[in-house]
């Protein structure tokens, strides 16, 4: 049993046909992480670009 277990790590430490698909999803997650990040500034600045808009607007309305 124990023979088989040292094996089977033996195997896995020496393959690296996995570490290519967990290489791409670390990175497949920071981009993901950027994204999210980025996406809350633009958010914020497209709404105070709208609520600018909307100001100028009902000022000119009134």
């Amino acid at each position: 049993m124990m023979n088989r277990l040292m094996q089977v790590l033996s195997t896995l430490h020496r393959e690296e046909s996995g570490q290519d698909l967990i290489e791409y999803a670390l990175l497949a997650a920071l981009i993901a992480l950027a994204a999210t990040a980025g996406m809350n500034v633009v958010a914020s600045d497209i709404n105070n670009a709208f609520s600018k808009i909307g100001s100028k607007l009902a000022a000119a309305v009134t």
